[in-house]
């Protein structure tokens, strides 16, 4: 097989397996019916047209007939009047006429047999047409619950195009979701942590600890005046060890300071 060959076989072969995906069985089976059903119309029509002409030669025979009958009138009426010679041209003519009916009776026989024979050939044709039209609607229905459970059963295992794309889509739609979620409580422990609120303000970590530290303490003192003013007696340990505290945290800052001095005087001291 040379190559030109083997490319036409190869390409006929794809061409094959295309049309044969493409093929809806139950429109080739719709369409052999009707072509069964178009020979079975043509058969018909050739009975009708064979009839049509053997019916046109029992016409011609019948009339030969009555001619036949004519000429033995004519030479009966002849011979009473002693014309011979009309009588035999009488009898010649009605000899003539009965060959050709004859003639007739052959063609007419030749057609009933002909005809005998379609009738037969279109029982038979039909026949056949009405077997495979019961096998032709038992094949689409089961061309047709195959199909609907092939497609059952991609729908039920993902296999169909439709159902990839639903997987797809729901996967997307989960992911999406899933870092939607991690987004929202990750800016929720940034708020808890206050990170929002260190890159909104310019104070630092001392100075939130001083307010809120001063903070506690004015609280503190309104509580102190608000129970003065109902009349309770301030608790004196409590303003005692207030003091004491107050002391405590100004020598712990006197010391810090002290540090403090100490160890900027040693960074000038390394500048200079």
């Amino acid at each position: 097989m040379g190559i030109l060959s083997r490319a036409s076989y190869v390409v006929r072969s794809k061409v094959n397996a295309l049309l044969n995906r493409a093929e809806d069985p139950t429109e080739t089976l719709d369409y052999s019916y009707e072509q069964m059903r178009d020979e079975l119309q043509d058969v018909k029509q050739g009975i009708a047209d064979l009839t049509t002409q053997k019916k046109r030669l029992e016409i011609q025979k019948r009339r030969l007939e009555e001619n036949v009958e004519k000429h033995n009138e004519q030479a009966r009426e002849a011979v009473r009047q002693d014309r011979d010679d009309l009588a035999r041209q009488a009898l010649e003519k009605k000899q003539a006429k009965m060959s050709q009916i004859e003639e007739l009776e052959g063609q007419i026989a030749d057609l009933q047999g002909t005809q005998e024979d379609l009738v037969e050939k279109k029982n038979e044709l039909q026949n056949r047409i009405e077997e495979f039209r019961t096998k032709k609607e038992t094949m689409k229905a089961r061309y047709e619950a195959a199909e609907a459970s092939s497609r059952v059963s991609e729908a039920m295992t993902g296999v169909g195009d439709e159902m990839s794309d639903v997987s797809r889509a729901i996967e997307r739609a989960e992911e999406r979701t899933d870092e939607m979620e991690a987004r929202s409580e990750a800016m929720d422990e940034l708020v808890d942590t206050g990170a929002f609120d260190d890159a909104l303000s310019d104070k630092d970590s001392i100075d939130r600890e001083l307010e809120s530290g001063r903070t506690s303490a004015e609280v503190d003192t309104e509580l102190e005046t608000l129970k003065s003013e109902m009349g309770e007696p301030a608790e004196e340990d409590g303003g005692a060890d207030a003091e004491a505290e107050t002391e405590v945290d100004a020598a712990d800052l006197d010391v810090a300071d002290s540090e403090v001095e100490a160890e900027l005087e040693e960074l000038k001291d390394d500048e200079n």
